[in-house]
């Protein structure tokens, strides 16, 4: 599974259209979001930095809700934008979350399972084991 790093909002024009999740990876304005819902109309998920979440408007996240897109929260650790423009899960965590996730066991359970190993967010775990993203 792979996230595409925006690092600016000069970048957002020049995104794929057909890219699915993003992370933010800066402090996004109301109009940086809707710009980016514009330019790739397949999205499902945005992932923004804590920190950035305390401070976005209630409104561009019920706006996001309503558009059917997922907003979490997290960071993508280590992750180097001057080596790739994504950030990837490794297919094995994307296993792990998936086999723990079909054989029953709670989210906090994954997350808990998962975050020993992998470092990701809780809730990109977590959204990752409700949606059953195929590898």
């Amino acid at each position: 599974m792979r996230l595409r790093v925006v690092s600016s909002k000069n970048e957002i024009p020049n995104l794929n259209p057909n890219e699915r999740m993003v992370h933010m990876a800066f402090r996004a304005s109301n109009i940086d979001y809707l710009s980016l819902m514009q330019r790739c109309p397949r999205l499902r998920m945005i992932q923004v930095p804590p920190s950035y979440r305390k401070t976005m408007s209630n409104a561009i996240e019920v706006f996001v809700g309503m558009q059917g897109i997922d907003l979490l929260e997290g960071d993508v650790w280590g992750h180097r934008k001057d080596l790739d423009q994504y950030f990837n899960v490794d297919e094995s965590t994307m296993k792990e979350i998936s086999s723990l996730a079909d054989s029953g066991a709670s989210l906090d359970h994954v997350v808990n399972q998962v975050q020993k190993k992998a470092k990701i967010s809780q809730d990109l775990i977590e959204y990752i084991a409700r949606s059953k993203i195929t590898i």
